[in-house]
């Protein structure tokens, strides 16, 4: 009996472009993310490392549950476990071995590991000793912030390195430096003893904040990652959007917007979503340098989406004096309103572009998929419920990461095996050593912005440069915030931006948290601003477009999005900050249709090719709305509403006409 012969599908070569590029994932993260290029071992290296790792996890676990050691003491023990990871996990340069630990690496991360336990067994003498340190606890802190300095070269990259090394320097020789930036200066033992041995340097609000919450919204993403909820997550987005003009890219946006409420990271979000939706994109017509942006655009936005938003939300919470939910729950609607207004950028290419979206058939049901899988959804909602009732962010987490171990085995078909669990703790235990290290040299950063009051020196320049302008103002810190954002993580990006140029906003009456907000906003957006676009990059490498015009385009994807951090600032409301219900609303609409009109100039499209006096009226309308006055909200919607309307004519006779 002859065997018959399988039905090809027209698909068969889409899935099969799909599968192979899910089996490049590492790759092309090791390639564009240097916190992914860590060595991967086999053999006794393997258990040993792996045994750190699970060791790492689970005493950050038994202090979030017993807090039993003092802030100090938590933080050194923290950054031991981070810095001798960093050794043993990374090597030197890009061309080192990565199978096996050199003696050198081996040994420089004993090294810290011994300087942080003579730190912590000398814990009650340095602190009494504190201001008249010894010979050797002043070796011990050279070489401590020498370490600290080369693990963050090699998980995180040269850019912060540089800038922490140039604000050292600015330490020692501040007699030398002109105009406002003179200081006394301080001498070696000073700097020494200020960055590693007080809560103003390494061992400060950054790294405490990575020590504690971060640290667990990172392994809570970790273990809701292992339960699957990456692949319902654009299932989902297929079941909703794949069927739309343009589907693939829709399904992009939502996929991120989702996937962004677990991962605080831009580019691991464009690589595990897009290489699925990439292909897809491609598959219906799409540039490669589009189809790149889209994803790295909607990833890059995953930063911002609650309850995660990264690594900096935390330090925003801190910096400002405020509970972490309330720092989420003033990011929601800026977010919402970010990933619509990409959305509304793709409907406008695909419609411009005559693409469409997958047949229906070809999609997964909504509901089928929520009665089998809609339950991995509840840790969500324990960790945004938990947060919304003012519980702290380690109770919120921990509540998050048990619900996320037990809801799986409430169907069949979702449980996990408990060598799950344990994969769930490494991956946790090891994101977090890039965040770890940019912290601890931000810390440094700020450690000398603390010591010089280079911050107010700063901060009173640039006012007088901006001449109490607020616009200026909020100008020269998008600049800072997109240039330290080049190759610069996230968290170290907001530190120094925080610390330097958002003073500069507050003092012009800006509430705080919406000042630290427009500073973490560009500086997260600087992941997909060339030149140094790494979300842009990892997009590109999965599209296999050109790097430099993906990122170009991703920038022009996002911005009209660019307006949300100018609208919340001159709009509190936005953020929820002193507002009613109907301020909101208005703020909501007026924001939309601004975002809008922009669209709409920059894809030159709305229902039909926009002529050039069209775009400028509607690129005029949507920058009107920016400014939340009564006569700039009606001219700004007039203006937008009348190209509308006029487009819209415009194809209403046409269509007659073809009729006829």
């Amino acid at each position: 009996m002859t065997k018959e012969k399988k039905k090809p599908n027209k698909n068969d070569h889409l899935f099969g472009e799909f599968d192979h590029m899910q089996d490049q994932q590492d790759e092309i993260l090791r390639s564009v993310d240097r916190e992914s290029a860590f060595r991967i071992f086999r053999g006794h290296w393997h258990y040993v490392i792996t045994a750190i790792l699970i060791s790492f996890s689970l005493f950050q676990l038994y202090t979030a549950i017993f807090g039993t050691l003092p802030a100090q003491l938590q933080r050194m023990t923290h950054l031991g476990f981070v810095i001798l990871l960093a050794f043993w996990l990374y090597p030197a340069t890009d061309r080192g071995d990565r199978h096996t630990i050199p003696v050198l690496d081996l040994l420089l991360g004993l090294a810290f590991a011994g300087i942080a336990a003579y730190f912590i067994i000398n814990y009650e003498g340095l602190m009494s000793r504190s201001g008249a340190y010894t010979t050797l606890d002043l070796i011990i802190g050279a070489a401590g912030i020498l370490l600290v300095i080369e693990a963050c070269r090699r998980v995180v990259g040269w850019p912060i390195v540089i800038i922490a090394s140039c604000f050292i320097l600015y330490a020692y020789f501040g007699a030398s430096m002109p105009g406002f930036l003179m200081h006394r200066g301080y001498s070696v033992q000073r700097i020494i003893s200020h960055l590693f041995y007080t809560t103003e340097g390494i061992i400060g609000m950054p790294l405490g904040v990575c020590a504690t919450f971060v640290f667990l919204f990172i392994l809570f993403g970790s273990f809701l990652d292992k339960t699957g909820i990456g692949q319902f997550f654009i299932d989902v987005a297929n079941s909703l959007a794949g069927w739309a003009a343009g589907g693939p890219a829709k399904v992009a946006v939502l996929t991120s917007a989702l996937q962004g409420t677990i991962s605080g990271s831009s580019v691991s979000n464009t690589v595990s979503t897009g290489s699925f939706t990439i292909p897809l994109m491609k598959s219906l017509g799409y540039k490669p340098e589009f189809a790149g942006a889209v994803e790295a655009s909607a990833s890059t936005g995953g930063q911002l989406m609650p309850p995660i938003m990264g690594a900096a939300a935390f330090l925003i919470a801190e910096a400002v004096g405020v509970p972490y939910g309330q720092v989420a729950k003033a990011a929601i609607l800026p977010a919402l309103l970010y990933f619509t207004s990409i959305w509304i950028m793709v409907d406008l290419e695909a419609k411009k572009l005559g693409l469409k979206g997958l047949p229906r058939e070809q999609l997964p049901k909504a509901g089928p998929l929520f009665m089998e899988k809609g339950h991995l959804l509840l840790p969500l909602v324990v960790i945004i419920t938990l947060l919304v009732m003012d519980y702290t962010p380690t109770f919120a987490a921990m509540g998050g990461i048990i619900s996320t171990v037990v809801v799986p085995y409430l169907r069949k078909s979702t449980r996990i095996a408990p060598s799950v669990i344990a994969t769930a703790l490494v991956n946790g235990a090891r994101n977090i050593i890039g965040v770890a290290c940019a912290c601890s040299v931000a810390g440094i950063i700020v450690g000398v912005v603390t010591l010089t009051g280079l911050g107010l020196k700063v901060g009173e320049g640039l006012v007088g440069l901006a001449g109490n302008n607020m616009m200026i103002a909020l100008f020269f810190t998008m600049i800072t915030s997109l240039i330290l954002g080049m190759g610069v993580p996230t968290t170290a990006n907001y530190l120094i931006t925080s610390t330097i140029a958002a003073p500069i906003v507050m003092k012009l009456g800006v509430p705080a948290i919406a000042a630290h907000l427009f500073a973490f906003y560009f500086g997260i957006l600087a992941d997909i601003t060339p030149p140094v676009a790494l979300a842009a990059y990892a997009g590109s490498a999965i599209a296999k477009s050109n790097p430099f015009l993906t990122g170009v385009t991703a920038t022009k994807l996002v911005l009209p999005a660019f307006l949300i951090p100018y609208i919340m600032v001159y709009n509190p409301a936005l953020i929820l900050v002193d507002t009613n219900g109907m301020q909101v609303i208005q703020i909501i609409v007026t924001s939309l249709v601004g975002l809008f009109g922009i669209n709409a100039c920059t894809a030159g499209y709305l229902m039909g090719p926009l002529k050039p006096w069209l775009r400028i009226l509607a690129i005029a309308g949507g920058v009107m709305l920016i400014d939340p006055t009564f006569l700039t909200d009606v001219i700004g919607v007039a203006l937008v509403g009348f190209v509308f309307f006029f487009q819209r004519r415009k194809k209403k006779t046409a269509d007659r006409a073809a009729e006829v």
